[in-house]
């Protein structure tokens, strides 16, 4: 009797006997758990991104919609460190009233604009206090973009921001990154210019947002450029993953904040695409540097006369017009070598009145 007692009490020591089916449940149980903990992390890790940039909710702004009177254009200047075409920008300003347009630099940081570095004076003091270091491709580009925009907006005459061109669809969908959604849905992604042209209620929704761009900063990064010295491993680098956050990102936000139907689907710069060379070489997209031979009156005017867009990658045309009435489609123009710039300069063909005025220069 004393042995079957002994067995009883051990039996109920070692409690109820787990089944192979509870043991699933439970394992899963914990997996689901850990999953929902891991998403909580990483929005939380995005959100704690965001807030770094200080730009929460809108932010209180004297002027925007209520601005009357005739408003100003912010000039928005995105450069390394000096403008190279600074004498041609100064003629185009020459004559026109300072209270029609004002100016903005980001530059490299400390570089001053002044007599020393600038042959123009109208752009003495026009540089950013607040720049950062940039790199090309990078959502640096992105950041100083909206530190041009930001100090452009507190200035409540600032009706229109130009850092020009145009927003369309990415239909072959590379650049998005599998990781983006829910963040940014699929259907949502879109691919443009990093220069493009706002008014003040787009301008506002790029500096105030706190959302998408930690999303670029972590998933929207360029892909190591080709380096020749590295021959076939190109071939594997080139397979990474490539996205340039500058050319993305004004227009993806737009969308997302239910604003494209207000977007012309246009641009407003002419650039020449290089389609000559290997299909490697293609792949740096980069435009056509017009020379002093190819900066002639007979190109201007062609360009001038342009009134429709074909983009390829959409199968679309997309004519030129306002309020139904067809007008020229590029008010701007790029890239020329400083010797095209002289010359153009010296042929009267740059104008701040119904010309086409050179966006940049070979740098």
């Amino acid at each position: 009797m004393a042995g079957i007692k002994a067995w009883n009490m051990m039996t109920k020591r070692q409690g109820p006997v787990v089944t192979a089916r509870q043991a699933v449940w439970v394992g899963f149980a914990v997996v689901v758990v850990f999953s929902v903990l891991i998403c909580v992390i990483t929005m939380w890790k995005l959100h704690s991104e965001s807030l770094r940039f200080g730009v929460g909710v809108r932010r209180k702004r004297g002027g925007g919609e209520e601005w009357v009177g005739v408003g100003k254009i912010a000039f928005l200047f995105l450069v390394r460190r000096d403008l190279p075409l600074d004498f041609l920008w100064g003629s185009f300003f020459e004559g026109v009233d300072a209270a029609n347009y004002s100016i903005y630099i980001h530059s490299q940081p400390g570089f001053v604009f002044g007599p020393s570095t600038t042959k123009s004076p109208v752009f003495y003091g026009r540089h950013l206090s607040s720049s950062i270091q940039v790199g090309w491709g990078e959502s640096s580009m992105i950041e100083a973009e909206r530190l041009l925009l930001d100090a452009a907006l507190e200035d409540p005459a600032n009706q229109r921001f130009v850092l020009l061109s145009d927003s369309f669809l990415d239909p072959k969908d590379e650049r998005y990154h599998p990781r983006m959604p829910p963040y940014i849905p699929k259907y949502k992604w879109r691919k443009g210019s990093q220069w493009i042209t706002l008014v003040r209620k787009h301008a506002e929704v790029v500096v105030d947002d706190e959302a998408i761009l930690p999303v670029f900063q972590r998933y929207c990064k360029r892909r190591p450029p080709v380096d020749e010295s590295l021959g076939k491993q190109n071939i594997k680098l080139q397979k990474q993953h490539n996205c340039i956050p500058d050319e993305h990102y004004v227009q993806t936000l737009l969308a997302m904040r239910g604003h494209e139907k207000e977007l012309e689907r246009r641009t407003v710069t002419y650039t020449l695409w290089n389609e000559s060379g290997t299909k490697m070489e293609r792949k740096s997209w980069h435009p056509v540097t017009f020379s002093y031979a190819a900066a002639n009156p007979g190109r201007i005017k062609k360009i001038k006369a342009i009134n429709h867009v074909f983009y390829e990658t959409e199968y679309r045309t997309e004519w030129c017009r306002t309020n139904s009435t067809p007008v020229p489609c590029f008010l701007f123009a790029r890239k020329f070598s400083q010797g095209a710039a002289m010359r153009l300069l010296s042929d009267g063909l740059v104008a701040h009145n119904g010309g086409v005025t050179v966006a940049d220069t070979q740098q």
